[in-house]
């Protein structure tokens, strides 16, 4: 597939993934296409920390309520910290959904499926803190999302996307 292919091919999979485990090769090329992503004033806000151990899994899932990814072999969790770059403005958002967006077509490209998932976890429960808690996540950094990682049980459904026409113009806004 090229690029284009891969963009297209890529939607939120929410659904139940196959017991097949992700190599840890694949986990590699995943978490480094998240840091080859471009970063605001190369301040370089995003880190990741990849989970394959079922212990460490099933601690993580056991948190998340109302529950998501439950059969996911594999979750990369993003973190970022809030650094300040240019004129004191901190580009960690900016940061963190670059890198995510390059993950998740990574994902793809490799035959896998995911999901990402932030309001969830970052909403007034503050899963993210329990996350952080059970992977020893020191207080600089912030869990921000979660990606499951795995082959999927069946197909990604694309949602439906409005027209070109109407999100998309040439010069000026004709909305």
């Amino acid at each position: 597939m090229n690029t284009i292919e891969i963009i297209n091919k890529r939607h939120s999979y929410r659904g139940k993934y196959l017991s097949k485990q992700v190599p840890k090769e694949d986990l590699v090329k995943i978490l480094e296409a998240g840091m080859a992503a471009p970063s605001g004033c190369n301040k370089q806000t995003t880190s990741f920390i990849a989970v394959d151990d079922s212990g460490i899994l099933k601690k993580i899932k056991e948190v998340i309520n109302p529950p998501v990814c439950e059969t996911a072999p594999a979750i990369i969790v993003v973190l970022t910290q809030r650094i300040n770059a240019y004129r004191d403005r901190c580009f960690a958002v900016q940061d963190y959904s670059a890198a995510i967006e390059n993950m998740l077509l990574t994902i793809v490209e490799l035959g896998y499926q995911s999901c990402w998932y932030e309001g969830h976890i970052t909403d007034e429960d503050r899963i993210c803190d329990k996350i952080a808690d059970i992977l020893l996540v020191p207080k600089d950094y912030e869990v921000v999302c979660i990606l499951p990682v795995g082959v999927a049980e069946s197909e990604p459904v694309a949602p439906k996307k409005k027209v070109f026409e109407e999100r998309a113009w040439f010069n000026t806004f004709k909305g």
